[in-house]
C-alpha cells in the first residue's frame, strides 16, 4: 500500500485523459461555436484525482505526433487506430495552455510514445524515494507497477498494485510484456502468436516462465497437463519471429535521456490572470468559480485527516491502507456472555467511536424481531452479538432485555460518536427499547446519497464495490442469498458472525471514505450535517406520531367502492356482449381491435394500453369503453391500495397508522413515503377527498395542513431573475392567469377555465424541459399551436428561457445540475449515445435545480418546526405528515391560532428567495377540510 509519509508522485496519461474526455462530450461547444468537450473533460479528471490524492508531485504526459521507433520495427504498428477528430485536435493547444498556466507540468517528447516518458520518469522516481501512481486504463502500463508503483484507473480510482495485476491479468507484472507478446493486442496492432489467446498464454507463463524460457525448449510444452498441446507448439513454433517482435513492441523504456528531473515535476504556482481569461474565452464557467473562490485542486490543500468534533477513527497515516484494507476473517468474534460483552462495551466507551448495526427479520417495520447486533471499533476489529438464533441453544445467548439495558447508557452518550447505515431504521428498532440516540451520528447511507443520489444503493455491500472497490469476503459464501434479505438466524452461528462482523467492519470503512469524500466538497458536507444528518430525528418523530384513520368511513367507503365496481363491469360486458377482466390489458387489447370503426388511431402499431394513460384519456370522449376501463382502473387502485388496505395497517398500541419516510431514494432529494405511501392520495377528485376524511384529528383536536403555494415557480423565478415573474409573483397575481390572458389574446378577466388549465400545462410544462411536440400532445392541439404558445410564452419571460440554456449547458458540461444549497443532481445518461435518453435526461436537469431545491427547502422547514415543537407542551401540537410540499399537524385547539402564526412565520422565512414564499393554512376535524 502507498505510504502517506513519502513524496507522492502521479503521472497521468494525458493522451488516454484526452480521448475518453472528448468521447464524453463530443458535443460540447463554447458560445463561439469553439469544441470544448475535451478540455472539459480533461480538467474535471485532473482535479478529482489530484484533489483525492493530493500529490506532492504530477506530470501529464501527452504522446507527440509523428512516428516512434516502433513503427520502424513493425510498419502495421498501430495501423487500425483511426486518425484523431478534428474537433479533438483544435483543443490540444489550449489544453496545453491552460494545465501550463495551473502550474501543471506537462511532457511531450517527440520521437518516443508517453509510455516510455511515463516509464522512465517512474521508475527514477522510484529510485529517488517516491511513491508513484500513474494514472491510465492502458494495460501495457501494468509491467511497471511494483510495491512503490502502482497503477490507478482512470474511470474509477482503482489502484492496482501487484497483487492486484496478479489477480487482473493472471501474471505478475514482470510477466505482463511476455503476456502481450503472445496473446497480442488488437488495440495496438501488435500480432502477438496467431492462435494463442489470453488463457493458453498464462496458462504457458504460470507454468513455464517468460518467452525466452518457453521457446528455449518448447518440448516442454509437451509435458504439460493441457489439451492441444501438440497444436500450441506447431503455432508457436510458426510465430516465433512474430512472438519476439511483438515482445519488443510492448516493452516500455524505462531509460530514455530526458531533460526532465522527478524534482522538477512539482507543482508550480499557477497564472490566475491567465487562466481566468482563457477559462472565460472557452466558457469553463466552472472553472471560472473555481479561480474566484480559490476552491480547485492547487489551492487550500486540507489535512489527510478524518475528523468529526475533534475525534478522528484513523490516523493521518493510515487512513488509506484502511479505506482499502482487506482483513482477516479471524480477527471476527462471536459474543456469548455477559463477561465479553461488557468488554466490548469498555473498548467502545474507550474509543468514543464506533460502528453499529441491527440484524433483523424485518428492518423496515414498527415489528422487529431482533436477530442480533455488531459492532466495528477499528479496521478488522469487529463482533457479533447473536440474541435470537434457532440454531443456538437459548441459554447460549445474552437476553435481548439485558444487551439493551446495558447498551443504552452508551447510546445516549453524547460524548460519543455512532457510524450507522440507514438510521431511521435503527432509530424505529431503539423506540422499542425506549432508547434515544444521542451524539455525532454519520449515516454511510446519507452520505452516499448526498455525494450521489445517481448511483446510491441502501445495500452497504453495493457501496462497498462502488466506493472502496472493496469485495465483501462473506457476502458470496452463503449461496442464493441476497444479503438485504439474509435471514441470519437460520445460518451457522459462524458464517453469522462472518457476515454480521464484516457488515458492520465496511461501515467504518465506508465512514473513513465518505468522510473524506465530504470534506472534499464544502457545501455537500454542509447538506450532509445541516440537512440530512439533523433531518433523521425529525423523521423519527414524525414516523412516530403516526396518523389517526377513521376505519368506519373507510370501510363504508370501500363498500361504495365495491358497487361501482361491479356496477362498470356490468355496463362493460354489456357493450362488448360477453365478460372479460378490465384489469388484463391483453384481454382489452384483443377487443379494442372490433372499435376501429370508433376510434381514430394514426399509428396502426400503436397499443392503447402500453400507450401513456393521457392517450386513452383522449380517447374516452370518442368511446364510452374506454372511459369505463379508466375509470374502473382508478376506483379498483383506491380501494385496494387505501380504503382496503389502511385499516389494517393501523398500530393496535398506538391505534394509528405509521408510515415510514426515506431520505435516500429520490433523485432530487425529495422524500418518498411507503408502507403506507400518503403521498399519492388522489386530492383533486371526489374519491380521493373521501379517502383524506378518514385522516382525521383527536377529540379537542384539529387537523391544520401547511402548504407552500406555488414553490417550485417561485424557485424559477429567483433562478432566472425574470423581473417580469418576480413582480407578478410578488403581487400574488394568478399567474397561470396572466400567461393564459397573454397567449390567448384576452384580458385576465375574460380567461375561461380551459384557458387557464392550457396555460398551466404551458407553465410547468416548459418548467420541465416539455417540447413543443409534448406540449402538443399533452393539450391535444396541433404542433403549430404548441408553438405559438411557447414563443408567446418566451417573449413574456425571456429570462426563463435563459435559464432553461444554461442548465442544459451545465449539465452537458458538469454532468450535474446544482441547487440552491449546492446539493448536485447527477445525470449519466446525458453522454448517452442514445438520441432518446440523452434528450431525456436535459428535460430532467431543467427542473431537477427546481424540484432539488423545493426538497431541500421543505428539510429545512421540518428541522425548524420541529426544534419549535420540542419546546412546546408536546401534547399541544405534532407533525404527523410531509406530502411533498405540504406539511399536516394534529394541534390542540387551545393554540390553534398562535400555532398557525409560528408555522407560517418559520415556513415562509426558512430562506430567503427574491420572490417572498408563501403558505396557504387550513385548519379542519380532518385532512380534506384541512387542505
Amino acid at each position: 500500500m502507498i505510504k502517506i509519509k513519502k513524496k507522492l508522485l502521479i503521472l497521468v496519461d494525458g493522451s488516454s485523459y484526452l480521448y475518453r474526455a472528448y468521447y464524453a462530450f463530443p458535443s460540447l461547444t463554447n458560445s463561439s461555436g469553439f469544441p470544448t468537450g475535451a478540455m472539459c473533460g480533461v480538467l474535471n479528471m485532473l482535479r478529482s484525482l489530484f484533489l483525492k490524492y493530493r500529490p506532492s508531485h504530477v506530470a501529464l504526459i501527452f504522446d507527440a505526433q509523428g512516428k516512434t521507433f516502433r513503427d520502424g520495427l513493425f510498419s502495421e504498428y498501430k495501423i487500425r487506430r483511426s486518425p484523431m477528430p478534428k474537433e479533438l485536435k483544435v483543443q490540444i493547444n489550449p489544453l496545453y495552455k491552460i494545465l501550463t498556466l495551473m502550474g501543471i507540468p506537462v511532457c511531450v517528447i517527440p520521437g518516443v510514445e508517453a509510455d516510455d516518458v511515463i516509464g522512465t520518469l517512474a521508475l527514477k522516481a522510484e529510485k529517488d524515494g517516491f511513491n508513484v501512481l500513474i494514472s491510465t486504463n492502458d494495460k501495457d502500463m501494468a509491467q511497471l507497477v511494483t510495491v512503490d508503483t502502482k497503477l490507478i484507473n482512470s474511470t474509477n480510482h482503482k489502484i492496482m498494485g501487484p497483487e492486484e495485476i496478479l489477480d487482473k491479468y493472471g501474471v505478475p507484472p514482470k510477466l505482463i510484456i511476455d503476456l502481450l507478446a503472445l496473446m497480442g493486442d488488437s488495440s495496438d496492432s501488435i500480432p502477438g502468436v496467431e492462435g494463442i489467446g489470453i488463457k493458453t498464454a498464462q496458462f504457458l507463463l504460470r507454468e513455464l516462465g517468460g518467452i525466452t524460457e518457453i521457446y528455449s525448449d518448447l518440448e516442454k510444452v509437451a509435458l504439460l497437463s493441457f489439451r492441444g498441446t501438440k497444436k500450441i507448439i506447431e503455432k508457436l513454433e510458426k510465430n516465433k519471429e512474430m512472438a519476439f517482435l511483438s515482445y519488443k513492441l510492448a516493452t516500455i523504456k524505462t531509460n530514455l535521456s530526458l531533460e526532465w528531473t522527478n524534482h522538477q515535476l512539482v507543482k508550480r504556482t499557477p497564472s490566475i490572470e491567465g487562466l481566468m481569461k482563457l477559462f472565460i474565452d472557452y466558457d469553463l464557467r466552472k472553472w471560472i468559480v473555481y479561480l474566484k473562490e480559490d476552491e480547485w485542486w492547487s489551492a487550500r490543500i486540507q489535512k489527510e485527516k478524518i475528523v468529526i468534533n475533534s475525534s478522528s477513527i484513523v490516523s493521518e497515516e493510515t487512513q488509506l491502507n484502511e479505506s482499502l484494507h482487506r482483513v482477516s476473517l479471524s480477527n471476527y468474534e462471536s459474543i456469548l456472555d455477559k463477561k465479553i460483552f461488557l468488554c466490548w462495551l469498555k473498548k467502545i466507551k474507550n474509543k468514543k467511536i464506533f460502528a453499529f448495526s441491527f440484524h433483523s427479520d424485518c428492518l423496515g417495520e414498527l415489528k422487529t424481531n431482533i436477530i442480533g447486533l455488531s459492532f466495528s471499533i477499528s479496521s478488522g476489529h469487529a463482533a457479533y452479538l447473536p440474541i435470537s438464533h434457532s440454531n443456538l441453544n437459548t441459554s447460549i445467548q445474552l437476553e435481548c432485555s439485558y444487551v439493551f439495558e446495558c447498551l443504552k447508557p452508551l447510546l445516549e452518550d453524547k460524548n460519543i460518536i455512532k457510524i450507522g447505515h440507514n438510521f431511521q431504521s435503527i432509530q424505529r428498532i431503539l423506540k422499542k427499547f425506549n432508547i434515544t440516540l444521542k451524539g455525532i451520528l454519520f449515516d454511510t447511507m446519507i452520505a452516499s446519497y448526498v455525494l450521489n443520489s445517481r448511483c446510491h444503493s441502501d445495500d452497504v455491500f453495493v457501496l462497498a464495490r462502488s466506493w472502496l472497490n472493496y469485495q465483501p469476503i462473506t457476502s458470496n459464501k452463503i449461496s442464493g442469498t441476497h444479503s438485504n434479505k439474509l435471514n441470519l438466524y437460520k445460518i451457522p452461528l459462524k458464517i453469522a458472525t462472518y457476515y454480521a462482523a464484516e457488515y458492520t467492519d465496511v461501515i467504518l470503512k465506508l465512514y473513513v471514505k465518505l468522510w473524506q469524500e465530504l470534506e472534499q466538497h464544502s457545501e455537500l458536507k454542509n447538506i450532509f450535517e445541516t440537512v440530512e444528518m439533523a433531518l433523521v430525528p425529525v423523521i423519527s418523530r414524525l414516523e412516530n406520531n403516526g396518523v389517526l384513520i377513521d376505519r368506519n368511513i373507510l370501510v363504508m367507503h370501500s363498500n361504495e367502492l365495491s358497487e361501482r365496481l361491479t356496477d362498470l363491469q356490468k355496463k362493460a360486458h354489456r357493450l362488448v356482449g360477453r365478460s372479460f377482466n378490465l384489469l388484463s390489458s391483453k384481454q382489452i387489447e384483443a377487443i379494442l381491435p372490433s372499435l376501429k370503426n370508433t376510434i381514430s388511431i394514426k399509428n396502426k402499431s400503436d397499443s392503447l394500453l402500453s400507450d401513456h394513460e393521457k392517450r386513452l384519456t383522449d380517447l374516452t370522449d370518442k368511446h364510452l369503453l374506454l372511459k369505463i376501463i379508466l375509470e374502473y382502473r382508478s376506483l379498483f387502485k383506491l380501494k385496494s391500495t387505501y380504503t382496503d388496505k389502511l385499516p389494517l395497517m393501523i398500530n393496535p398500541d398506538s391505534n394509528r397508522v405509521h408510515t415510514s419516510y426515506y431520505q435516500a431514494t429520490t433523485v432530487t432529494g425529495r422524500l418518498s413515503s411507503r408502507c403506507p405511501n400518503l403521498q399519492n392520495i388522489p386530492v383533486r377528485n371526489h374519491d380521493g377527498r373521501r379517502i383524506r376524511q378518514a385522516f382525521i384529528a383527536e377529540k379537542d383536536y384539529y387537523i391544520l395542513s401547511a402548504d407552500y403555494s406555488q414553490i417550485e415557480l417561485r424557485i424559477i423565478a429567483h433562478l432566472s431573475q425574470d423581473q417580469d415573474l418576480l413582480l407578478a409573483l410578488t403581487k400574488e397575481q394568478d399567474i397561470h392567469c396572466s400567461i393564459a390572458a397573454e397567449c390567448f389574446g384576452v384580458t385576465m378577466e375574460a380567461v375561461s377555465k380551459k384557458q387557464r388549465h392550457t396555460a398551466k400545462a404551458i407553465n410547468f410544462g416548459l418548467m420541465y424541459g416539455m417540447s413543443a411536440f409534448g406540449l402538443s400532445r399533452y393539450l391535444n392541439i396541433s404542433l403549430k399551436e404548441a408553438k405559438i404558445y411557447i414563443d408567446r410564452y418566451f417573449s413574456r419571460y425571456p429570462k426563463v428561457l435563459k435559464h432553461i440554456i444554461h442548465m442544459r449547458r451545465e449539465v452537458v458540461q458538469n454532468g450535474y445540475v446544482s441547487t440552491l444549497n449546492g446539493r448536485r443532481l447527477y445525470f449519466p445518461d446525458i453522454t448517452s449515445n442514445n438520441t432518446i435518453r440523452r434528450k431525456a435526461a436535459e428535460r430532467s436537469a431543467i427542473n431537477a435545480s427546481v424540484q432539488g431545491t423545493a426538497a431541500d427547502i421543505i428539510k429545512k422547514t421540518m428541522i425548524s418546526l420541529d426544534a419549535w415543537f420540542l419546546k412546546q407542551d408536546s401534547f399541544k401540537v405534532k407533525m404527523i405528515m410531509q406530502i411533498h410540499d405540504e406539511l399536516v399537524f394534529e394541534v390542540w385547539k387551545g393554540v390553534v391560532e398562535e400555532t398557525s402564526f409560528q408555522i407560517r412565520q418559520l415556513m415562509e422565512g426558512v430562506i430567503k428567495l427574491d420572490v417572498p414564499l408563501s403558505v396557504n393554512i387550513g385548519i379542519g376535524s380532518n385532512w380534506d377540510q384541512a387542505h
